[in-house]
């Protein structure tokens, strides 16, 4: 009976010990979070600057100014860039990513990928040694 009770207490200190450890992850991962939040939110007034740049530049332009960069042209090469992470406990993010890639190539870009027009940029550790990102 004792040996018994012995293997409760040490099971409910385990227990505690892990959600200590999972609740400092959990600080972490929402401090990293905040962080990047902020990042984002300071950048915005330069996006904003620069959407009002180039709105200005191609409104200011008139009819006879050609400008190659404004106009619609058909879609010759393709450079899809996948950014997963570095690190795991992500659950499924990195392979549903793939198969999105994957997914995508084959409804949208399926002609480019037929004349090899179709380059997969990898950003994330795991994506570059998976051999999933092969289509």
């Amino acid at each position: 009976m004792s040996g018994a009770l012995k293997e409760v207490r040490n099971r409910i200190k385990s227990v505690q010990s892990t959600q200590q450890i999972t609740k400092a992850m959990k600080m972490v991962s929402a401090a990293k979070l905040r962080r990047a939040q902020d990042a984002i939110t300071q950048m915005r007034p330069y996006a904003h600057k620069l959407q009002e740049m180039l709105s200005n530049i191609v409104s200011s332009s008139e009819g006879d100014v050609n400008l190659e960069l404004a106009t619609e042209r058909p879609v010759e090469k393709v450079m899809i860039i996948v950014v997963t992470s570095d690190r795991g406990l992500c659950g499924g993010y990195n392979s549903n990513l793939i198969k999105l890639t994957k997914e995508t190539i084959r409804t949208k870009y399926a002609a480019q990928y037929a004349k090899k027009n179709v380059t997969i940029c990898p950003s994330g550790r795991l994506t570059r040694q998976s051999k999933q990102t092969r289509v």
